[in-house]
């Protein structure tokens, strides 16, 4: 499995709090970096699970030229500034597979999520919502789920409430008018992406990645 390096310095901010409706939001999320110039540093690329994970990214084939990567490094950007103007969760710059900038978000289960739950909070759908918004501008970003756990209870039950949380998570946006055909993967990861440097709180999350899709490398190349 390929680790590629950050190229980027990463924006981290907020994100998650509603309904296709009208609710309130709750939970400032955080921007970690900002303003710093600092860079994460450790080498999980576009790598769902901080490197345990499947890789992030269009299976292209090919190498991608530097103008091409510009391109869509200046699409993820802004992306990554829209994400970070909504509240309750992180946003973070990383590079896929393919050397690419992409977006991944996370989502606390604290804010979407009742303990041992995967029926969507009333306070997250407002969030949820808006950012779909972010993700149905451009139906040429590709979308990966991935649903993650704490270690309370048997490994069974907590794959399926994981693999639940993330299909809850994807059926939300789709309903709020993303498309389906954006969601190239959808899973829960269970105890094999538990990370010990987090509390068993923070362990109950959902990452959704923003990445280009093959129709956008090839939109890149071509306005070259």
């Amino acid at each position: 499995m390929k680790i590629l390096r950050f190229t980027s310095a990463c924006l981290i901010a907020a994100i998650m709090a509603g309904s296709c409706g009208t609710m309130n939001k709750t939970g400032k999320g955080t921007l970690i970096g900002a303003g710093s110039g600092a860079a994460l540093g450790a080498a999980i690329g576009g790598i769902a699970g901080k490197g345990k994970g499947a890789a992030i990214g269009a299976a292209i084939g090919t190498a991608v030229g530097a103008g091409t990567g510009a391109i869509i490094g200046r699409t993820m950007d802004k992306k990554a500034e829209e994400a970070a103007k909504i509240e309750g969760a992180e946003v973070e710059k990383i590079t896929d597979s393919n050397g690419l900038t992409a977006v991944k978000v996370t989502f606390n289960s604290g804010i979407l999520f009742a303990f041992n739950s995967s029926e969507l909070s009333s306070s997250s759908q407002k969030a949820l919502s808006d950012f779909a918004v972010i993700l149905k501008e451009d139906p040429t970003i590709d979308i990966a789920v991935f649903g993650h756990t704490d270690k309370v209870g048997t490994y069974e039950a907590n794959q399926k409430v994981s693999t639940d949380r993330a299909f809850s998570v994807q059926q939300y946006l789709q309903r709020c008018g993303v498309s389906a055909s954006q969601f190239k993967e959808v899973k829960g990861l269970g105890y094999s992406q538990y990370d010990e440097s987090l509390s068993a709180d923070e362990n109950r999350r959902v990452e959704v990645y923003m990445y280009a899709s093959e129709e956008m490398i090839r939109n890149a190349e071509n306005s070259k």
